[in-house]
């Protein structure tokens, strides 16, 4: 991270503490649910396979902009799949760093050749083991392995959402991350059950567990951008929820944290560490503040 955008989030935070303000800093920008794949855990793909249009996007990124939203993701749907009278993601990743985004990653499944150096991070799913990820997400292991290794930037970040099939592989998966060219990080989230895939959640007592595995492996040195000082809220969802300086913008429409929140009881479950660890840095947690300073350092 630059020191002038540390400087820029340090102050935002500081007054957000002081303050108690719930003015957003994060947005992620949904630009389709088109995708390519039909996950087992994912309940938002191809619901109506529109591509939202690039003015309509460019809008959204300048009202962002305004309203001070400093950090910027591009989601899907499958975001490499976006685009509109020949602009693509890499002109939107190009677009927003020139209005001022400090940060402007882009999330992927990874199945598309990965030519984004402009980009912070690309978070990438990878789901497990090869036979468990296949069994998520289809026969798409070694074509993601593949692109990786090929990328033209080593600004990858692996990122796992850990469920009831591959609650065992977080092993795996930092092993891949730690051996694996142009990959920088690896970043886990818990399962969060939407509508029709409650089986996949796991339990407290999984929770933990699985908090312990990533908590040796931060000691013994695996890149892992996840903030250890928050696991013991995330696993009994002890964080204050929604987390009110992250949004969500899909076609115009904006919701406060992510789209979850109008599913009734579904913040209770919340699985996005990243949510519990903003919520847990304007609350003003000093371990977690730390925690996050550093760790962005590292590998952003």
């Amino acid at each position: 991270m630059k020191i002038r955008s540390l400087i820029q989030f340090s102050l935002f935070g500081l007054s957000t503490i002081i303050f108690k303000r719930r003015k957003p800093i994060l947005a992620t920008i949904i630009l389709t649910d088109k995708c390519n794949l039909t996950c087992k855990h994912c309940s938002v793909n191809n619901i109506t396979g529109k591509m939202y249009a690039y003015q309509s996007i460019h809008q959204e990124m300048s009202d962002l902009y305004n309203q001070g939203i400093r950090i910027l993701f591009f989601c899907g749907g499958e975001t490499f799949l976006w685009e509109d009278n020949g602009k693509t993601i890499k002109n939107l990743v190009q677009e927003a760093k020139s209005i001022g985004f400090l940060i402007v990653n882009v999330v992927t499944n990874g199945t598309f050749p990965l030519d984004m150096p402009e980009a912070d991070l690309i978070l990438l799913s990878l789901d497990g083991t090869p036979e468990n990820h296949n069994l998520i997400r289809g026969n798409t292991y070694d074509t993601i392995l593949n692109n990786i290794d090929h990328a033209t930037s080593d600004n990858i970040c692996l990122y796992m959402a850990i469920n009831q099939l591959n609650k065992h592989d977080i092993q795996s998966v930092s092993d891949v991350a730690k051996n694996t060219k142009n990959i920088r990080a690896v970043s886990f989230n818990f399962h969060t059950p939407y509508p029709n895939t409650e089986n996949l959640m796991l339990s407290p007592t999984e929770k933990e567990s699985c908090c312990t595995t990533i908590g040796n492996l931060m000691k013994q040195g695996y890149p892992i951008f996840n903030l250890k000082t928050a696991f013991k809220y995330i696993i009994n969802n002890s964080f204050k929820t929604p987390c009110y300086q992250c949004i969500v913008v899909e076609d115009g429409k904006q919701y406060t944290c992510g789209r979850c929140i109008e599913i009734e009881g579904l913040c209770e479950k919340c699985g996005y560490f990243f949510a519990a660890e903003y919520a847990l840095v304007f609350d003003g947690n000093i371990a977690v503040i730390i925690d996050m300073l550093k760790t962005y350092l590292r590998y952003i």
